[in-house]
């Protein structure tokens, strides 16, 4: 049975170090999370968060880009970032024997990237081409069309590789302005999980981190409105019509998110979901069809999505929307609830057989939450949820028909959106 053995530290800075001891393994994960993304930034610096993470890897005083790519690779171990729209991660996974190995290069290129012109202008040129790669690729693109659908206004609508435009102002002044804003004691979070001891761990960072100074204080960040039902389309020659549909979700504090889950499972987590079922299984009218809900510091977003063909994508729509009020007026079965407990409460404990997972959840935890929630109460709370929940939560979400819709494809103009809604 899995075996919950963590624990947690706060330096005098504000700054905390999770750790989770699994000493079955020979590898650890080390991440440096910091609670800063795109949705820190404004229309002047967008993609700022994503630019400096690429930064990060492009040279130290004593590491040149290379040395940073050869120095765990020569070991085996991985080295990688990536950054969402409220966190940045750093993270690396070695061989227990290479820990310390990998804490001088992370905190090197934590605190003693030089940022300079020549590799500015360089790492520009290559998240441009990210960004046209992005751009080139419809079934992701949607997803970002679909959040600034919503938020047309607010920072959460904003992509995270900002764009091409944004990414030409940025200079290496405003980069430093970003970090020194932005990368603060109190917002910065250190996981590790593995084959390693609490005090230990604690021991090797304590002194790289503890000297760190606030000289900022953290701007707060404002909730987006309430949502309103936004259309958007991309005119596309494709061959297919991605759509994107739905509504404001919950915040990532909320205890509705345990029945949230259930109701996201039912709806489109897998090959016996509803929306699978009826869309692909039945009726064959797409390949990829599938329900995810993100969720933020003080809000939420539920989205259905599906590819399907330009002649099909109105019957899609429909469908989605059939789906959508019969768990808003019905809820779920017994049956299908036992199911989605079983299903999610496997796919949560298989994701603990990974250092990596583990220290995710721990870093993920602690930088949005403040705390590590046990596996263990995860799948309690779970298993506690009921019919009567379920069908509260489908109520509070899909019950006031305040959707959003994009698409994109070879459609000339957007869809009425009230068409559905009848």
């Amino acid at each position: 049975m899995y075996k919950n053995d963590t624990n947690k530290i706060q330096l005098n800075n504000g700054i905390r170090i999770v750790t989770e001891k699994i000493p079955a393994v020979r590898s650890v994960a080390i991440g440096i999370w910091v609670g800063t993304g795109s949705r820190h930034e404004d229309q002047n610096n967008s993609g700022i968060s994503h630019f400096i993470e690429h930064l990060m890897f492009k040279g130290t005083e004593k590491r040149t880009a290379a040395d940073i790519a050869e120095s765990l690779d020569s070991v085996g171990g991985q080295l990688n970032a990536f950054t969402t729209k409220e966190f940045t991660c750093y993270y690396a996974k070695i061989l227990d024997e290479h820990l310390d190995l990998a804490i001088d290069v992370l905190t090197d290129m934590f605190f003693n990237s030089k940022f300079s012109d020549q590799a500015i202008e360089k790492e520009r040129g290559v998240v441009e081409e990210e960004i046209r790669m992005y751009e080139d690729t419809p079934d992701d693109l949607i997803h970002d069309l679909f959040v600034k659908t919503v938020w047309p206004e607010h920072s959460l609508g904003k992509p995270i590789l900002g764009s091409i435009e944004s990414l030409e102002k940025i200079s290496r002044k405003d980069v430093v302005n970003y970090m020194e804003k932005n990368y603060l004691p109190e917002r910065i979070v250190i996981a590790v999980a593995g084959n390693i001891e609490h005090q230990d761990v604690q021991n090797k960072l304590k002194p790289i981190f503890e000297n760190m100074n606030n000289i900022n204080t953290p701007k707060k960040i404002s909730p987006p409105d309430n949502t309103i039902s936004n259309v958007t389309n991309i005119y596309r020659k494709t061959g297919q019509v991605q759509i994107c549909l739905g509504t404001e979700g919950i915040a990532n504090s909320d205890d509705r998110l345990y029945s949230l889950s259930i109701i996201n499972n039912v709806m489109g987590g897998g090959l016996s979901s509803r929306l699978v079922q009826s869309i692909r299984e039945e009726r064959g009218l797409a390949y990829s069809v599938f329900s995810y809900h993100s969720a933020f510091s003080d809000t939420g977003l539920f989205t259905f999505y599906a590819g399907t063909s330009p002649k099909k994508y109105d019957e899609v729509i429909k469908l989605l929307m059939q789906e959508i009020k019969r768990i808003a007026t019905q809820g779920v079965t017994e049956k299908e609830l036992n199911r989605t407990k079983e299903q999610i409460k496997g796919n949560l404990y298989l994701g603990l057989e990974s250092v990596s997972s583990r220290m995710s959840r721990l870093g993920r935890n602690e930088i949005s939450l403040n705390k590590i929630i046990p596996p263990e109460e995860v799948a309690t709370k779970i298993s506690a949820v009921s019919q009567e929940e379920i069908f509260k939560t489908a109520q509070y979400l899909f019950g006031e028909n305040k959707f959003s819709l994009s698409t994109i494809g070879p459609l000339r103009k957007p869809l009425n959106i009230n068409k559905y809604m009848e």
